[in-house]
């Protein structure tokens, strides 16, 4: 008997029952939700949990994503929908720029007149952690249908520190199940019509989540798009041509519907340009805080190092899985030669023009500017390794099966799980202090009873001079978001540099000339803002002073506080 060619050639020749199919899929489903409870624990997942987010243990982008929905959530509807005017008076942006999974702020939004959800962060790292696991389950299901085949290599997928590590901060960034599903569609078939339909609904939940999934997302969907073209079986011109409009244009809608185009110009950044946080040759290998087996290599220094070793076990799957393949060589390759390419270009953008090795950069060619501006808006390029780290391990794990069949695999890739969560040992360490165990709730930080009673005479809260991340911005927005006022603190993914600008021109003319605004009050976080206060103010009816050591101006604190709030009506 000829030996069958597909990837399914290698599978049991005895199915598995029914319930043996779904307690292997709930199974990769409980690797998830327990991986995330052994590196976060359990009290990120109440949604009435915000102390967490707001102790300042990882920095301040949790602050960032609470504060967006906070003040969303209090806002009116706008159109288009993400617009959230509430937060940031003249420098007010969008949902979308407050990083907080408008796909999520939407929802929760919608369904406020029926369930309060102060925060959704803790659900969504568990349900991307989740999806993750059944994703790769499902995609394993393609080569064979044993069930602990299925479950352990499912594991090597739920414990990547590519993945995980995004959990520890850059919450939105977890949703790597979408790379899977982008995987798992290429690797699959449907009629033209439901294979549109899923590239768009694929398109637009990752605009609607995180927008730097959207390129990987493409180049995923043009691999899929080439191969059906060059396919006389499966190509339906009428069906493609639709398709190239389509499918991207759900993306783009869900950009929009975010408020991505709320700025002029959402490309460039202040952290540096394309090229200086690419992906060292070695970073696969290299690891760092996360693995305790091997050796600590030399790498990059920036703010995406460390954070695409691949783990003992997923790298001896893969050098298990060439062995198998050149002992056995299958024609896959060729029938997938679009996403071969895909991977092969995704790589080489993580890489980028300038290769480090070892840390040490090598600059292969130089790349005008004109183009380096768009391509800064992608500058964090070691993280377009995150699709080809997955097909490297589905053609692993495929190569395995094809081998040694299904049962036998499935024995070998539990113990490569158990060799990865042993390794990842190292990782627990380092993640598990991210969210130490903390009250329900944090008191403010601005505890003098002088902001208690500001806030009942104030409607709105300024820095002076204001910035992204502006000196006191956490502090002052936090405060303005408990407290119901309106604030300029902001921290945004991107800001209008010409509104900032006119701001800070506006507030000094206020400040010199005492045009104090009715109902505002001044946070005067630099020595120059002080000194034109001073000049202007009326002692005898603004207070200047100096409380948790930020200095404020308060413009009629010594009158009656009901004129204070008449006059900013």
């Amino acid at each position: 008997m000829a030996r069958a060619t597909t990837w399914r050639g290698a599978a049991l020749a005895v199915a598995p029952t029914g319930w043996t199919v779904v307690a292997s899929a709930l199974g990769a489903v409980l690797v998830g939700l327990l991986t995330v409870a052994v590196f976060f624990g359990t009290g990120i997942l109440p949604p009435s949990h915000t102390g967490w987010m707001l102790s300042g243990n990882i920095g301040p982008d949790p602050v960032q994503y609470w504060l967006g929905w906070t003040f969303f959530r209090d806002t009116p509807w706008h159109w288009p929908p993400g617009l959230n005017p509430g937060w940031g008076m003249e420098l007010s942006s969008s949902i979308f720029f407050a990083d907080s999974i408008p796909l999520l702020a939407f929802a929760f939004k919608a369904l406020r007149d029926m369930i309060e959800v102060p925060q959704y962060w803790g659900m969504w790292i568990y349900a991307c952690a989740a999806l993750q696991g059944f994703m790769a389950w499902r995609i394993l299901g393609l080569a064979t249908t044993d069930p602990l085949a299925r479950l352990a290599g499912a594991a090597l997928f739920v414990l990547q520190p590519a993945m995980l590590a995004r959990m520890g901060g850059h919450f939105a960034l977890s949703a790597h199940f979408l790379l899977l599903i982008g995987l798992w569609l290429c690797l699959t078939q449907a009629s033209p019509a439901r294979r549109l339909a899923q590239w768009a609904a694929l398109f637009g939940a990752t605009a609607l989540i995180h927008s730097y999934f959207l390129p990987m997302i493409g180049a995923l969907w043009l691999a899929d798009l080439l191969g059906r073209a060059a396919d006389p079986a499966r190509r339906a011109p009428r069906w493609l041509l639709a398709e190239i409009p389509l499918a991207p244009g759900t993306g783009i809608a869900g950009l929009w519907l975010a408020g991505f185009f709320m700025l002029s110009d959402g490309f460039g950044g202040s952290w540096g340009g394309y090229g200086l946080m690419q992906l060292d040759l070695l970073a696969l290998f290299d690891p760092g805080s996360w693995g305790v087996f091997l050796p600590d290599l030399p790498g990059a220094r920036h703010l995406e190092a460390g954070r695409s070793y691949l783990g003992l076990g997923a790298l001896l799957l893969l050098a298990i899985g060439a062995i198998a393949w050149l002992r056995r060589p299958s024609p896959v390759l060729r029938r997938h030669w679009a996403l071969l390419g895909a991977m092969l270009g995704l790589a080489a953008f993580a890489v980028t023009h300038r290769v480090s090795i070892g840390g040490r950069v090598f600059e292969l060619f130089a790349i005008p500017p004109e183009v380096l501006r768009y391509a800064d808006a992608l500058r964090a390029s070691e993280r377009f390794i995150w699709p080809v780290i997955y097909a490297l391990l589905i053609a692993a794990v495929f190569a395995l099966v094809r081998g040694m069949g299904g049962r036998r695999a499935g024995f070998v890739l539990l113990l490569l799980a158990l060799v990865q969560a042993a390794d990842l040992r190292g990782g627990v360490q380092w993640l598990r202090p991210y969210f130490p165990p903390t009250e329900e709730t944090v008191p403010l930080r601005l505890s003098d009873p002088f902001w208690a009673e500001a806030a009942g005479r104030y409607e709105a809260i300024r820095i002076v001079p204001n910035g992204n991340q502006a000196h006191w911005w956490e502090e002052v927005a936090v405060f303005a978001a408990t407290m119901g006022l309106a604030t300029d603190a902001v921290y945004l993914a991107r800001l209008d540099d010409r509104r900032v600008a006119a701001l800070n021109a506006e507030m000094a003319r206020r400040l010199s000339e005492g045009d104090f605004e009715p109902g505002t009050l001044y946070v005067l976080a630099d020595e120059g803002a002080i000194i034109l206060a001073r000049a202007s103010a009326d002692p005898a009816r603004d207070l200047i002073g100096s409380f948790n050591g930020l200095t404020v101006l308060a413009p009629g604190w010594f009158v009656a506080p009901d004129a204070v709030r008449r006059a900013g009506a």
